[in-house]
């Protein structure tokens, strides 16, 4: 059973997500404890390389209330924990022209471990986004024709 933190909805309306890949944070104490009270956004978070290794951007995670003087900045650059392979695969993907990583979800796994959901995302045009809308419409208009006639 995963317990969901954030969710990034806009992230398929915005692209196309082809592959997804799990990755562990790099945390501190404080920033596990907010998110364990429920607080984060990643809507406007992406991934970037640096030095060999994954970062996440623009994750907003608030300060913790009961902290103190040691509290973590609430946009800080977070690293993500992945294999060599993944990193590899991760970057090449980057490399290549309108690729981008995104978040998709933020949760904890079933050991109480902090784990993001990231896509491999490929930018939608805005005649694509429309398609995608006259798509999911009209497969809701054919269910409710085919339940209509029984």
């Amino acid at each position: 059973m995963t317990r969901s933190i954030a969710e990034n909805r806009k992230a398929r309306h915005n692209y196309f997500i082809n592959d997804t890949l799990e990755a562990g944070l790099m945390l501190t104490g404080t920033e596990v404890k907010s998110l364990r009270a429920g607080q984060a956004s990643i809507a406007e978070a992406y991934a970037v390389e640096k030095d060999g290794m994954l970062q996440l951007i623009n994750a907003h995670i608030p300060e913790y209330k009961g902290g103190n003087r040691f509290n973590h900045e609430p946009l800080r650059p977070r690293p993500l924990l992945l294999h060599k392979r993944e990193i590899e695969k991760l970057t090449n993907a980057i490399a290549r022209a309108g690729v981008t990583v995104v978040p998709l979800k933020l949760y904890f796994n079933e050991r109480g471990i902090a784990k993001c959901l990231l896509g491999i995302a490929k930018g939608k045009k805005q005649h694509d986004k429309r398609a995608t809308s006259k798509d999911r419409d009209w497969k809701r208009d054919q269910a409710r024709l085919m339940r209509d006639r029984g």
